[in-house]
Order: structure tokens, then C-alpha cells, then sequence
């Protein structure tokens, strides 16, 4: 049994490539571990604020010290923190919006990551992620393809990724990929190719 969090960052709804990946996961993850829950979070539909001064002074405020203000300035954050840390397995769909995440996405990470909450720096400067013992799944849509190939350069969804949720201790990620479904030769075989990979992974 397993608390899962998952995060829809895609504008396109059930026609959504990523939603239908992360679809497929979650019945996996459900499957193998009977009576787990699922918590959606639809980024689309309840976007966190983009970072102001206001949500950075009151991150770096301590907590005796806050005001009112802060504290409303920094609801966002410290209830996605909380999520975060009360589950256990987190599927995060990425549709790839100009060789990037989309805004919605990067703005939920922007919330979650913070000094002294979700990371430290131990001496010597290395940073030490506080969030620690989850798995990570990504389901990543492009309509080309972006794992391999000459445009393998382009992809600035999974490296990011990786890079920022590994600073806060996300490191056991796993990605898979739908991609190519707007291109003429593979649009039919991309998402049956996707879905294959996600039936075939041991959980």
C-alpha cells in the first residue's frame, strides 16, 4: 500500500499524451500495490503563483519572525512540501513544451525547493537533499524524439528534472517517454511503444 502524489502539468486534458502515460503508471503502481491512494494535483487547474519577492523574503525569514504576510506568502509552498513529504511515490506528467517543462511545473518547483526545508548545505558547500526515501516516476510526451538522436540536445525536461528534484533528495527516478506522436512515421506506434515499457517495468 502506497500514498501517491500525482502531478498533471499538461493543458491538453484526457488528449494528453503525458496524462495518458502517468494514466498507465498509476493503474501499474495500483495494481501492485493493492488499497494504495492516489492525490492529484492539476497544476493546470491550480497553478502555483510564479516566485516574487514576497515568497522569496519570507522563505528566508525564520519562522519565529514571520508576519502575517509572510505566512500568506508562503502557503503555497509549505502545503506542496507537506504533500510531498506524506507520500511515498510521486508521478509527475511533462509534456514537453519548447524542448521544456511547462511554466506550471517549474513554478510548483520553485515552491518545493528550499534551503533549510527540502535541502541544506552540509560544510564544504555540497548540498544534502532533505526529502529522502520516495520514487520518482516521469512520463514525458514529445512529438519528436528527443531521447536519442540529433536532437537529444534540445531535451531540457528529464536532465532539469533529475537535477532539481535529485537537489532535495529525489534521486530514485525512473523516466519513460512517449515520443515522435507528431511525427508521420511514428504517431501510430508512439503511445502503444510507451505504454509497452510502462507494462513491462517491474515496480
Amino acid at each position: 500500500m502506497k500514498k501517491i502524489l500525482n502531478i498533471i502539468s499538461s493543458v491538453k486534458g484526457n488528449e494528453s499524451f503525458s496524462n495518458k502515460l502517468s494514466g498507465a503508471i498509476l493503474e501499474k503502481l495500483s495494481a501492485t500495490y493493492p488499497g494504495s491512494t492516489v492525490q492529484t494535483r492539476d497544476l493546470t487547474k491550480n497553478p502555483f503563483p510564479y516566485l516574487e519577492e514576497s515568497h522569496l523574503t519570507a522563505f528566508y525569514t525564520p519562522d519565529e519572525a514571520r508576519t502575517a504576510e509572510h505566512r500568506e506568502a508562503i502557503r503555497h509552498s509549505d502545503a506542496a512540501i507537506s504533500e510531498l513529504k506524506d507520500t511515498d511515490v510521486i508521478v509527475i506528467g511533462v509534456p514537453m513544451y519548447n524542448f521544456a517543462i511547462p511554466s506550471t511545473l517549474k513554478s510548483w518547483i520553485d515552491h518545493i525547493i528550499r534551503r533549510g526545508v527540502t535541502f541544506s548545505y552540509e560544510e564544504g558547500g555540497l548540498p544534502e537533499g532533505l526529502v529522502k526515501n520516495k520514487k520518482v516516476y516521469l512520463a514525458i510526451a514529445s512529438g519528436g524524439v528527443f531521447s536519442e538522436g540529433p536532437m537529444k540536445s534540445y531535451d531540457f525536461t528529464e536532465s532539469y528534472l533529475r537535477t532539481a528534484l535529485g537537489l532535495i533528495g529525489l534521486t530514485d527516478i525512473t523516466a519513460f517517454r512517449v515520443e515522435g506522436h507528431f511525427k508521420s512515421e511514428t504517431k501510430e506506434t508512439a503511445l502503444p511503444k510507451a505504454l509497452g515499457t510502462v507494462e513491462e517495468y517491474a515496480y
